[in-house]
């Protein structure tokens, strides 16, 4: 199918936390860090394949699945698209007392409000949070969800990027400092592989094979450890305790459905 148009609802994964923009300087100073991420690729890449091509991009990190659902979701279908990407629910799994069965309730009746439409829907798996510290004493919840999604995905007829078969994002080369979110390596196979799931060739592999990496001494992911505790875990446990989101105050970097040489605002 040549899609016409693309709407991205969704969290910082969807927004494109940490990809950085391909050009860095001259940017509006309210977009200072207007990021690139997995679904700014896909959307360019359709577009070259298909003139007059619009996309939207409505996602704002911090999101949970309730607020995702609510503000993105009836903006989405009023747009109309030929495809919309749902990638919700990694915030909720994150805090203590998710469930992970509600949450798919909620899910699943949204996804048959956006495939009322007439859209292609894709959805998404998370990765596998094994290697996670934060993450991976939830790895039973995390699996749960995923696997509700997988089960959204068929009964609706949805395209799933199950990213918890992509062994190269298990590397963390594939992941930026905060260890939360996908670096630019990360994002290109995001993209490669919600491509091949649509169907569309690409010149980017999701099966991406790290060369081996070089013994780290303990000592010194002793000191990285440590830093990313105080930069990053710390910060994040704050913002939990005080009701605060990384989001607060942002708006979508594209919340129109525009051509994508328009900023889309």
């Amino acid at each position: 199918m040549a899609y016409t148009s693309y709407v991205a609802v969704g969290d910082s994964f969807t927004e494109g936390l940490n990809d950085p923009p391909i050009h860095a300087t001259g940017v509006d100073p309210g977009q200072a860090e207007r990021f690139r991420g997995w679904a700014d690729r896909v959307a360019e890449h359709l577009g070259r394949l298909q003139p007059g091509f619009r996309y939207a991009n409505l996602a704002i990190r911090g999101k949970v699945l309730d607020q995702i659902i609510a503000e993105q979701v009836p903006l989405a279908m009023e747009m109309q698209p030929d495809l919309i990407s749902f990638c919700a629910g990694g915030n909720d799994l994150l805090r203590p007392g998710s469930d992970p069965d509600r949450m798919a309730k909620k899910l699943a009746a949204a996804v048959r409000d956006l495939r009322s439409t007439g859209a292609d829907v894709l959805l998404f798996t998370g990765v596998d949070p094994r290697d996670t510290p934060i993450m991976r004493r939830a790895r039973g919840t995390f699996a749960t969800f995923y696997l509700h999604v997988r089960s959204i995905a068929d009964l609706y007829g949805c395209h799933l990027v199950d990213q918890w078969s992509m062994q190269g994002l298990r590397d963390w080369r594939a992941w930026s400092d905060d260890r939360l979110h996908m670096n630019e390596h990360g994002h290109r196979m995001v993209a490669a592989k919600v491509l091949d799931v649509l169907g569309v060739p690409s010149e980017d592999t999701w099966r991406t094979v790290w060369p081996p990496r070089e013994d780290v001494d303990p000592r010194a992911k002793r000191r990285e450890d440590a830093q990313w505790v105080r930069e990053h875990l710390v910060p994040w446990i704050g913002r939990r305790l005080t009701g605060r989101s990384s989001g607060d105050g942002l708006a979508a970097k594209r919340p129109d459905l525009a051509p994508l040489d328009s900023t889309g605002s």
